[in-house]
């Protein structure tokens, strides 16, 4: 046999290994991508978002999960599904606590009687019959709780206050969620009667308090539980500062009631090639009580169900399938999402790649991405599609899947995150005032723009995203 030269021999198995690299890269076809950019454009001038939005706010309005306007969402879901010519519709049912909210009130008894505004919190306890009243103490940390002698706190009401600052990406929502969510199990632990925080919210003159879900997982432990909005807490804060003993009396009617069986209502658009491999994309359809859910999450739902509207109007059906999903009970833990993700995950290999939307509806500004390494390529594709619409593509960090597709992606499906502008959404968020006319039609286009445009070019690569079990684990994703 004729040896080659070593050079040579060298250069065939370079050409070879890079020809073997580079049938493993995943890419977008030319045509994908140009077919992208007109649905991009396309869907800036869309309406069909802020049709969608509108419907579910006036026709249904807020939609707390387990009551009957819960109900009435998911057969709207189901109907506006069919009405936008979606190719499959179908329900995946999602059983939780059931928790109610009747009525509350608070007021300051001593030293300086008056009036308090604030909002019961999910999974709190209701107060005896005629209310709780006990002396208050306070922190001003979820830290400076923690390290408290529980002597102090035992048979009070526990104060956290701790404020949030206004970010283009809501960071500050770790403190008052932290609070809001850890702060009341810690201070039952430590034998508290009570618990308040200030509101987790940036609305710093709006007397509207900020609802939103405790840790509480047993009623048996539960203990009541409320948020003073911004200026309330400020006016406790300014009482506290006398240096005498503040009372305040509780009187909330809430708590839990049995279980509840929803659903996650889902519409595809049928791949026309690889229909078992899935694009997920959605947002959660229940929201709280007291304003519409027009940004958290009804923009969500709108804007996923406009993105797989535009691509399933098109001549020929995508290669893969685009899933939308309106997931069940988001705000009281992530029902949907883990259900989901429970029922899904021997198939998290089918799954492309995806994304959920509940940050808003002003214009996302960032795109993040958890994928496989050869996929990156292809993210760089989507991204210069994107940038066009003010959309930049930060390569170093992870992509969670938003709330409730956080769950498929701790199984190991490939994930984006797309930041929406959030610095004003914490005015708004968990309010009586998230409601429609926060949301413009034209910033919730560009959401529509970059969803559609994402979807149809990751349905339509060669080649996948890195989704398999386990295959994103501890990327440091936020979920």
């Amino acid at each position: 046999m004729r040896r080659l030269p070593l050079t040579l021999l060298s250069a065939s198995l370079m050409l070879a290994i890079g020809t073997a690299n580079a049938a493993t890269q995943t890419t977008i076809p030319a045509a994908a991508v140009k077919t992208a950019k007109q649905l991009r454009d396309k869907a800036m001038n869309d309406n069909t978002a802020y049709d969608v939005v509108t419907s579910l706010t006036t026709e249904v309005g807020p939609r707390l999960a387990g009551s009957p306007a819960d109900a009435r969402g998911r057969e709207w879901a189901i109907a506006k599904f069919k009405a936008l010519g979606f190719d499959k519709v179908y329900t995946e049912q999602v059983t939780y606590p059931l928790w109610e909210r009747r009525s509350e009130h608070a007021e300051i008894v001593g030293p300086f009687p008056q009036p308090l505004d604030l909002i019961a919190l999910g999974y709190s306890a209701g107060t005896p019959k005629g209310g709780l009243t006990a002396e208050v103490v306070r922190f001003d940390s979820l830290d400076a709780l923690k390290k408290a002698d529980p002597a102090s706190v035992k048979g009070k009401i526990v104060y956290v206050d701790a404020r949030m600052q206004r970010h283009k990406d809501g960071h500050d929502y770790a403190i008052g969620s932290g609070v809001r969510v850890g702060g009341p199990v810690i201070a039952a632990k430590m034998g508290a009667a009570g618990f308040l925080l200030r509101s987790a919210g940036t609305d710093a003159n709006s007397r509207t308090p900020h609802t939103g879900v405790t840790g509480f997982k047993d009623p048996k432990e539960a203990i009541p539980a409320a948020a003073l909005s911004n200026p309330d807490a400020d006016q406790l804060d300014r009482v506290l500062g006398y240096g005498k003993p503040v009372t305040v009396k509780l009187d909330l009617d809430c708590g839990f009631n049995g279980t509840y069986t929803g659903a996650n209502v889902i519409g595809e658009v049928t791949g026309r090639k690889h229909p078992e491999q899935v694009v997920a994309i959605g947002g959660h359809l229940d929201s709280w009580d007291p304003g519409t859910g027009a940004i958290d999450d009804g923009a969500g739902v709108a804007i996923a169900m406009a993105a797989g509207k535009l691509i399933h109007d098109m001549p020929q059906r995508p290669d893969r399938t685009i899933r939308v999903i309106a997931f069940a009970n988001e705000e009281m833990g992530l029902w949907g999402g883990r259900a989901y993700a429970d029922k899904h995950a021997s198939e998290v290999s089918k799954f492309q790649l995806g994304t959920e939307s509940d940050f808003g509806a002003r214009k996302i500004w960032l795109m993040t991405a958890s994928v496989k390494p050869e996929a990156r390529g292809a993210m760089d594709q989507i991204a210069k599609v994107l940038a066009p619409i003010g959309v930049d593509y930060d390569a170093k960090k992870p992509g969670g899947g938003g709330s409730d597709l956080s769950q498929m992606h701790g199984k190991g499906m490939a994930a984006l995150t797309l930041v929406q502008d959030g610095t004003d959404y914490f005015d708004y968020h968990h309010t009586a005032n998230d409601t429609l006319d926060k949301i413009d039609p034209k910033e919730l286009a560009q959401n529509v723009a970059v969803y559609a445009a994402f979807s149809y070019m990751a349905a339509q690569a060669d080649g996948d995203f890195g989704s398999k079990p386990g295959a994103f684990k501890d990327d440091g994703a936020e979920e």
